[in-house]
C-alpha cells in the first residue's frame, strides 16, 4: 500500500494538529480533523477547511473521548490516526484499541508494547540500570509499603549528607505518573508519611496506582533531551542531536529549548561538554535498539553541574520541541528537516530511507513558547481576547501557531494557553541570541480580558532569560 493511499485522523487540536495537516499535504496523504465547540476559531479548523472542505472537518464532545475519535475514524474511512502530544499520545491501551479492534487503523507512534514499557518510569530505570545508564538514585521498582518507603528515603537522606549536601531532598513520584505530575519533594522526614500518603492517594486516583518511586532530588541542573527517531521495524534508529529545556516556568514547565544542548565552542563549562553530549545520545540510542524503538521519542535526561548525566525518563511521543532540533538538522546536506512527516511517513509503513552519516547539523536553534500568562505571578494564566497578534517574516524564523492573525481571537479557559512556538535559527550562539531577541522585540501581542485587565504574555521573561541560554 503506498502511503499516499492513507488517511490520517489528526486527533488533536491547534498548533500541532496545523503541522500534522501540513506534513501530509506534504506527503501526499490525506487527513481528517476534529475539534470541539470550543475551538470553533482555532487555526487547525479553519486550515483543515481551507484545504479539505467540511468532509475533513467532524465536531466532538471532547478530544479525551476515544470513542467518538474512533467513530470519526470510520465515518471518514481512516486508515491511520495520529494523536500529536497530550490526550492519547502516551496511553498504550488506546494504541493497542486502535490496531486490534475490528476495522484496525495504523497508530502514528510507537508500537503499544514499547509506550507500555517505557511509559512506566520503574520499567525504564530498569532497563537503563541493565545496559549500564546512568539513573538518579533511587528505587527501580514501585513501593506500595509505608515502611519500605520511608526506609529507602531515610537511606538516600543519608547518602547525600554523606555527599556533602546540607539540605538533603527526596523526590516521592507516581511510578505511573507522566509529564511533571503526581510529583513531591520532602526535606523533611518529620512529613515524610504524609506527603507519601498524598502522592499515594493522587496516584490510586489518577492512574489507577498507588505505586510509587522514592527518589533523591538533585538540584542545579540543566535538564537535556536526546531526540531520537525510528522506522516502523526499527531496523535503522537514528538521532536528530541534543537540546537543552533548562529554561522554566516556577511550575517546572518549559518555555525555551535550545539547540544543541551545550555550547563548548563559546562556552566554558566545568566538564567535557562534548564528551556528555556523546555520552547522553550513546545511552539513549543503545535503549532505543533494546527495546525495538519504532517512531519518534525522547530521551530526557539531568545533568549536574559537574557533569554528571541522569537519565530521567523517556517521552514516546513527538515533542512540542520537535521543530528546534529539525531546525539545525539536515538530511544529506538538505534543510528543511520535518520530524512530524518523517514521523508519518516512517509510521505508515516506509523505511527510514538514511543513516546517521547522512545527518548533520548546523548553527543554532531556539524555541520561544509564547504563552498568555504572567511570569511575575508564579505564570498564572491569562484569559481573555486577543485583539492583535503579528510578527515580521524572517529568513530565520519559524512560527506556529493556531492562533487567527486577521481577526480577535478568545482564548478557549479548557485548554493551557499556549499561544505559538517561535523557532529561531544562527549560525552560532552570538547570532541566533541576537535573532531571538530581533523577533520578540517585533512580536506584536496584544488583548484585553473580559473585566478590562490587559492582556498578560511572557515575552518580556524570554526576553530576559536570552542571553542566559546554555550558561549553566
Amino acid at each position: 500500500m503506498d502511503i499516499s493511499d492513507n488517511k490520517v485522523l489528526v486527533a488533536n487540536r491547534g498548533e500541532i494538529a496545523i503541522r500534522i495537516v501540513q506534513a501530509c499535504r506534504k506527503l501526499g496523504v490525506g487527513f481528517v480533523c476534529v475539534y470541539t465547540a470550543e475551538d470553533e476559531h482555532s487555526g487547525h479548523v479553519r486550515l483543515a477547511r481551507e484545504l479539505g472542505g467540511e468532509k475533513s472537518l467532524y465536531r466532538i464532545s471532547s478530544y479525551h473521548d476515544a470513542n467518538e475519535i474512533l467513530s470519526v475514524a470510520d465515518e471518514s474511512g481512516a486508515t491511520a490516526v495520529h494523536p500529536g502530544y497530550g490526550f492519547f499520545a502516551e496511553d498504550y491501551r488506546f494504541a493497542r484499541r486502535v490496531m486490534q479492534r475490528d476495522r484496525g487503523i495504523i497508530f502514528i507512534g510507537p508500537s503499544w508494547r514499547v509506550i507500555r514499557e517505557l511509559g512506566d518510569k520503574i520499567n525504564t530505570k530498569r532497563l537503563a540500570r541493565s545496559l549500564g545508564v546512568p539513573t538518579v538514585p533511587g528505587s527501580d521498582r514501585p513501593i506500595y509499603d509505608e515502611l519500605e518507603a520511608e526506609e529507602l528515603a531515610y537511606n538516600l537522606f543519608n547518602f547525600q549528607m554523606e555527599q556533602g549536601i546540607k539540605e538533603p531532598l527526596v523526590l516521592i513520584k507516581a511510578s505511573a505518573g507522566g509529564g511533571g505530575m503526581g510529583i513531591e519533594e520532602v526535606q523533611d522526614l518529620d512529613l515524610f508519611r504524609s506527603v507519601y500518603r498524598r502522592v499515594r492517594n493522587y496516584a490510586a486516583r489518577q492512574f489507577k496506582d498507588e505505586g510509587v518511586l522514592i527518589e533523591q532530588r538533585i538540584r542545579d541542573f540543566n535538564h537535556l533531551e536526546v531526540q531520537i527517531l525510528a522506522d516502523r521495524n526499527a531496523k535503522s534508529i537514528v538521532h536528530f542531536g541534543t537540546r537543552n529545556c533548562s529554561i522554566q516556568s516556577t511550575g517546572l514547565q518549559k518555555r525555551v529549548e535550545i539547540a544543541p544542548g551545550f555550547d563548548p565552542s563559546s562556552i566554558q563549562y566545568n566538564f567535557d561538554a562534548q564528551k556528555l553530549l556523546d555520552d547522553i545520545t550513546g545511552y539513549s540510542l543503545a535503549m532505543a535498539e533494546k527495546v525495538g524503538y519504532d517512531s519518534v521519542g525522547t530521551w530526557e535526561w539531568i545533568v549536574t553541574r559537574d557533569g554528571h548525566p541522569y537519565l530521567m525518563e523517556v517521552n514516546t511521543r513527538i515533542q512540542v520541541e520537535n521543530g528546534v532540533s529539525a531546525t539545525i538538522a539536515r538530511i544529506k546536506g538538505q534543510k528543511g528537516v520535518d520530524l512530524i512527516a518523517e514521523q508519518i511517513r516512517t509510521g505508515l509503513g516506509e523505511p527510514l530511507g538514511y543513516t546517521q552519516a547522512d545527518i548533520t547539523f548546523e548553527g543554532m536553534g531556539i524555541e520561544y513558547r509564547i504563552i498568555a500568562e504572567d511570569p511575575d505571578n508564579g505564570f498564572s494564566p491569562w484569559v481573555g481576547k486577543i485583539e492583535d497578534f503579528g510578527w515580521k517574516d524572517r529568513p530565520w524564523l519559524g512560527m506556529h501557531t493556531h492562533i487567527p492573525t486577521d481577526q480577535p481571537y478568545d482564548i478557549p479557559t479548557e485548554f493551557d494557553p499556549n499561544l505559538a512556538l517561535g523557532i529561531v535559527w544562527g549560525k552560532d550562539i552570538e547570532e541566533v541570541r541576537k535573532n531571538g531577541l530581533e523577533f520578540l522585540d517585533d512580536l506584536r501581542l496584544d488583548g484585553i480580558s473580559a473585566t478590562g485587565v490587559k492582556m498578560k504574555s511572557n515575552i518580556e521573561f524570554l526576553r530576559r532569560k536570552t542571553p542566559q541560554i546554555l550558561k549553566f
